[in-house]
């Protein structure tokens, strides 16, 4: 194996061991660019100096900012928007009908990266503020990188992030304009709690979850890795809970614990879920505003 394959397989096997996380060799051409703030903070070259430094460095620090710096962060507000609009058209209103008498929901994002995905299920929830009213809605928001969670807690969005996913009116609407940035409003961040969190570890909650967003996280975990994430994620949830994965993302030939909506795309039952629960429920968003 060649000097430099060596120094990748090291790399690649430190985020493997602390996310689950694979870096397959079609993805292994990421690693220069991704650590190159890296070498710049640490004055290295390459790869090799960077494997030698974690030899040598008696703490965790470097291994963590390695790890970090390896981490996808993508995200944006209503991305692939068809689907918020279906959750906030038919799932919701189907989870509000079984937990009338609760009035209650509990909603998970799971690699939640800077926070976008959380604030757009929230301001969902606020656009139809009179079919909630009187409801307690949490909304759980985890990612494994901390750095992502911190700025997800900071909840300072760029211009472009802004731009990213919402119009005018919807930045106008839900945020305000400080000197660092664009902030969600008050009654947006109450709903979220952030928390460092790998998926692959302990349920982050006691609850279950009637609603579970995990899209675009399982793309980069090895089968069997994929697996136990599908297990972690059916231990959290409500029997009659939904999954939401990303549009590359599917349960099938991968797990037991989950099996694909009959009429919705995207989105997943646990295993013995009614699949027509909530049929008949009132989906005109604009009768519930």
């Amino acid at each position: 194996m060649a000097m430099n394959d060596y120094a990748e397989q090291i790399i690649a096997d430190l985020l493997l061991e602390r996310t689950g996380q694979e870096l397959t060799d079609a993805r292994r051409w990421r690693i220069g660019s991704a650590l190159s703030g890296l070498f710049r903070e640490r004055g290295l070259d390459n790869v090799q100096q960077l494997v030698c430094l974690l030899s040598e460095q008696p703490d965790d620090i470097l291994a963590r900012e390695t790890v970090e710096a390896l981490l996808n962060n993508e995200t944006y507000f209503f991305r692939d928007r068809p689907m918020f609009d279906q959750l906030a058209n038919d799932v919701l209103p189907r989870i509000a009908k079984r937990n009338e008498a609760s009035k209650r929901i509990s909603i998970w994002s799971a690699g939640c990266s800077t926070g976008q995905e959380a604030v757009t299920l929230a301001m969902i929830i606020t656009d139809q503020a009179l079919r909630w009213k009187g409801w307690t809605i949490d909304i759980l928001a985890t990612d494994v990188s901390g750095k992502a969670i911190k700025s997800a807690r900071d909840a300072r969005y760029t211009q472009f992030e802004i731009q990213r996913g919402l119009g005018v009116s919807q930045m106008l609407t839900y945020f305000e304009e400080t000197a660092q940035g664009w902030q969600p409003r008050r009654e947006i961040r109450d709903m979220i709690s952030f928390r460092q969190q790998n998926l692959l570890e302990p349920i982050p909650s006691s609850r279950k979850f009637d609603l579970v967003l995990c899209r675009n996280v399982l793309l980069y975990f090895c089968a069997d890795t994929r697996r136990k994430a599908f297990d972690r994620l059916a231990q959290a949830m409500a029997p009659h809970g939904w999954l939401m994965l990303g549009a590359g993302e599917t349960s099938v030939g991968q797990t037991d614990a989950f099996i694909p909506d009959r009429k919705r795309q995207g989105l997943y039952r646990p295993f013995g879920a009614d699949q027509d629960d909530g049929a008949g429920v009132q989906t005109d968003v604009a009768a519930v505003r």
